[in-house]
């Protein structure tokens, strides 16, 4: 099945407060255990930048989990940014340790490398030309930075992404079913994610499959 492109921004209000209500517990926690679990030599102290935070709920759980962190968590959707602060409001750890900042990468202005961490989690897939992202990572990164994006990965076949919407989705609002749908279609296969990484330089960082619909790319830049 061929990619299928959908827009790169989620600008609407009432998406916005959808997303920010959805419950994505199961699969962003384990994507913060996951890369514990393959870094367990992270630094305790250090600077974090997660691109394409959305309502910022992974931004959050990987603050909690690495409270020695200072974060920037960029976005290019006011309307998700605004639902990343009300839902960061009540904390005041993670107020004081979290900055969200608009903007749309690649022109985005934001606060220099290299970071120690950085982070993209279904960030990839809203990409009409993935390399925006890995060149960003070679933008903000530097020797020993760990990276970790995590994102769906495309089925074979329409049906396939049907039956998964069916399955995951078939409770949740309809925007989310929706949505769900589409970004199954513009997703990229674990095959096309390591060409990508090939020719950006970074063939060293693995690609797997975590579940029926997702993947995680993990790996250190080494210069």
């Amino acid at each position: 099945m061929k990619r299928v492109l959908e827009p790169e921004l989620m600008t609407e209000r009432a998406r916005a407060r959808a997303y920010a209500e959805a419950d994505f517990s199961e699969p962003h926690s384990r994507y913060v255990a996951l890369l514990l679990e393959k870094f367990p030599d992270l630094p305790p102290r250090g600077r974090a930048l997660d691109l394409g935070c959305g309502p910022g709920d992974v931004t959050r759980r990987f603050a909690r989990a690495c409270p020695g962190y200072e974060i920037v968590a960029v976005d290019g959707s006011p309307a998700m940014l605004r639902e990343a602060r009300r839902l960061t409001q009540p904390w005041p750890d993670l107020r004081a340790r979290i900055r969200y900042r608009l903007g749309r990468l690649p022109g985005a202005r934001l606060p220099r490398g290299p970071y120690d961490v950085i982070l993209a989690t279904s960030f990839l897939h809203h990409l009409a030309d993935p390399m925006v992202l890995w060149n960003a990572v070679r933008q903000y990164g530097g020797t020993g930075t760990v990276v970790m994006v995590a994102d769906l990965r495309r089925p074979r076949t329409v049906q396939e992404a049907r039956r998964l919407t069916e399955r995951y989705a078939a409770g949740a609002p309809e925007v989310l079913r929706r949505d769900f749908y589409r970004s199954l279609l513009a997703a990229f296969t674990p095959a096309e994610v390591s060409a990508q990484l090939r020719a950006a330089g970074l063939g060293g960082f693995t690609v797997e499959v975590i579940s029926d619909r997702h993947l995680f790319v993990s790996g250190r830049l080494n210069e």
